[in-house]
């Protein structure tokens, strides 16, 4: 059977339309990375997040044959990192490893913040999450969560908990706990997490409430003591120490506060390339590797679609401003 020329034109582009998406894929797949690709940390070297680049950078570079440049750019609570990130070319060779702090919580602290995380970028993958854990000082009589939201309700503002510094992820997450729970603390900021651990162990402040590895060696050594965990369910590194959900104060049924931490690349930045990444990110977190390096940061991977990456991202700035607004937190 024979078509007229027009019909032919029409079932040839019917056909190859139906086939772009999967030609498309494969010339990505064949074509990128032709140069290696840039995953920028908008913290200093050492912290959580520039551990976790690192480890999916050298998984990357390995599953490419090419090398993957891990770079830091700190400065503005991550918000400088990530505007250049924001700003460059969409092509899949500037990465942002992000952070909660950077994706979520900073555009309800900068007024003139030089990218939207939801506008600006294409969400790539979830990588990791990383429980905040509280603690107090031994000289502190509560020996649960219940037993100091109680002691802070008898005695309103007197007792201090450190945190990293305003707008801090320290910070945030005790002012959560402080507007679920309808109790007082009162803030003492500092200039980054090591700091405040080091004043918590002298006696000088008596809580803290912050990312698990800063605190674990302390608490196996004795020094602090662990109430709770942030997380929704308890974690491996400290399976006798309860979730803030599992405490039964008033205010923290189905409460979670870790922080989490994802890679997102410029907005435009071809869905094939996006889709590329994601699959390798995602059996990046399998390797052997790569769990050893979460584990030690007491983190969790969380391999997801970039969809549910991006959904993520909206809930907690919808989340973390209200917290924000309702502590009238600032930055300096």
């Amino acid at each position: 059977m024979t078509f007229p020329i027009n019909r032919r034109r029409a079932c040839l582009s019917i056909a190859g339309g139906m086939l772009l998406p999967a030609a498309r894929h494969a010339m990505a797949q064949a074509s990128y990375p032709t140069r290696p690709p840039h995953l920028i940390v908008p913290f200093t070297p050492g912290g959580s997040t520039d551990v976790l680049a690192r480890s999916i950078g050298q998984e990357l570079g390995r599953a490419w044959g090419q090398a993957v440049v891990v770079e830091n750019i700190p400065g503005a609570g991550g918000s400088v990192g990530a505007e250049k990130v924001a700003r460059a070319p969409a092509d899949g060779y500037t990465l942002l490893m992000g952070h909660i702090g950077t994706l979520a919580i900073n555009p309800s602290l900068y007024p003139r913040l030089g990218y939207d995380p939801v506008r600006s970028f294409a969400p790539v993958a979830w990588v990791a999450r990383v429980p905040n854990v509280l603690v107090v000082h031994s000289s502190v009589p509560a020996r649960t969560l219940a037993e100091l939201i109680a002691l802070a309700k008898a005695r309103p503002g007197q007792l201090a908990y450190g945190s990293g510094g305003n707008g801090s992820a320290a910070h945030i997450t005790m002012e959560y706990l402080k507007l679920q729970t309808e109790c007082s603390f009162l803030h003492i900021p500092y200039r980054g997490t090591a700091p405040a651990v080091n004043d918590l162990l002298a006696g000088q402040v008596q809580v803290l409430f912050t990312g698990a590895p800063a605190l674990l060696p302390h608490i196996k050594a004795g020094k602090i003591r662990a109430l709770a965990v942030s997380s929704p369910r308890r974690i491996a590194l400290l399976p006798d120490v309860p979730t803030v959900a599992e405490s039964g104060v008033a205010g923290t049924k189905g409460f979670e506060a870790d922080q989490w931490y994802g890679v997102a690349a410029p907005a435009g930045t071809p869905a094939e390339i996006v889709s590329m990444l994601n699959q390798q990110i995602n059996r990046s977190l399998e390797s052997a590797e790569v769990k050893t390096r979460l584990a030690a940061e007491g983190a969790e991977a969380t391999p997801a679609t970039p969809q549910a990456f991006g959904q993520l991202i909206a809930s907690e700035i919808k989340r973390w401003d209200r917290v924000v607004r309702s502590a009238g937190i600032t930055i300096d």
